[in-house]
């Protein structure tokens, strides 16, 4: 598909330093500009939300800096974007929080297409960030449009600064776990997929009003030591 990431293998025990936005390793981590696009209103779920958001745009979020780094057991996104106003609470049901998650197809050989959120029998596994949600992250899976359901709240890790209009959020999880679901398993040295969401709450985004990269980008897992 033309684009190609590389995930930096930092040799490390613990889990925390990576997980700050702020920590020097992404500092000096390259990133790659990822341009996003709005969800057409004709995919959403339900008649209801498609005829409210014919006439309105998807997709406040338009592009995002991703940079990515593991550590031999744990893969980590580091996610910049210009986002004008915080928000963290619901509101009047006008605003929602912002949010941001990390898609990989589960069928790393033959994945679904990233704009159906995967299909029956051939699923994406979600890492999902939501700014009221403190440093939880959601570990979710999709077969389709309406058909993401969380799994736990315990398997992503995330944690998210705004400052100067600027979101910075870093969204993590095990390169391999312990489940009876389906996931994403991964391996260090191997590539694999990744796509990219972004949720403008300001703009009333939830849901499957989103921003999201069109396709998957390849990523290869720097082979560690």
């Amino acid at each position: 598909m033309g684009r190609t990431m590389n995930a930096t293998y930092v040799p490390t025990n613990d889990l925390a330093p990576l997980l700050s936005p702020d920590a020097g390793a992404w500092a000096s981590q390259l990133g790659q500009t990822v341009s996003l696009m709005g969800t057409p209103a004709a995919l959403q779920p339900t008649e209801a939300i498609r005829a409210k958001w014919s006439s309105r745009a998807i997709g406040a979020v338009d592009r995002v800096e991703v940079k990515a780094l593991h550590d031999g057991r744990h893969l980590y996104f580091h996610l910049e974007w210009a986002d004008a106003t915080e928000n963290r609470d619901h509101g009047d049901n006008s605003v929602f929080p912002d949010g941001a998650a990390i898609a990989l197809p589960i069928d790393q050989v033959n994945p679904p297409a990233l704009i159906t959120m995967g299909v029956p029998g051939s699923g994406i596994n979600i890492w999902y960030w939501r700014a009221n949600e403190k440093d939880r992250g959601r570990h979710m899976v999709a077969e389709g449009y309406g058909t993401s359901k969380t799994l736990d709240m315990v398997q992503v890790k995330s944690r998210g600064i705004w400052r100067n209009g600027r979101w910075q959020v870093v969204i993590a999880r095990a390169m391999k776990v312990e489940t009876s679901q389906a996931v994403a398993q991964l391996d260090g040295g191997q590539p694999t997929r990744f796509g990219v969401v972004v949720w403008e709450g300001g703009r009333a985004e939830r849901a499957g009003l989103k921003s999201f990269s069109g396709d998957w980008v390849d990523l290869e897992l720097q082979r560690g030591a």
